[in-house]
C-alpha cells in the first residue's frame, strides 16, 4: 500500500505516475492526480484535463478562454484536436 500525496489516503490500489522531469507521485485516484499534476486554465481556473490551447506560453481550457484573456494571437486560436498547427 502506498499513501495518495494529494488526500493523504493509504490505499492498496494506488498507483505512481512518471513525468518527464524525473518526477514521481503516488496516488490513490485520477482525481487526486488531475488536482496535483493538470494544469489550471488562466481565464477561468478550470484544470485542462483535455488538449486545451497554449497562446503566448499560456494555457487555457478552450479558445473561447484563449479569447477572452486578451491573448496575442488569439484570432487565430482554435480548440485543438490532432497535430499542433503549424
Amino acid at each position: 500500500m502506498a499513501v495518495c500525496e494529494v488526500c493523504g489516503n493509504d490505499y492498496w490500489m494506488s498507483f505512481e505516475v512518471h513525468t518527464v522531469s524525473g518526477g514521481v507521485h503516488t496516488f490513490d485516484s485520477f482525481e487526486c492526480a488531475a488536482q496535483r499534476l493538470a494544469p489550471q486554465c488562466e481565464h477561468c481556473g478550470c484544470r485542462i484535463l483535455g488538449h486545451g490551447v497554449e497562446a503566448s506560453g499560456r494555457f487555457f481550457c478552450c479558445a473561447h478562454c484563449a479569447r477572452q484573456s486578451d491573448v496575442a494571437m488569439v484570432g487565430e486560436l482554435r480548440d485543438a484536436v490532432g497535430a499542433h498547427p503549424g
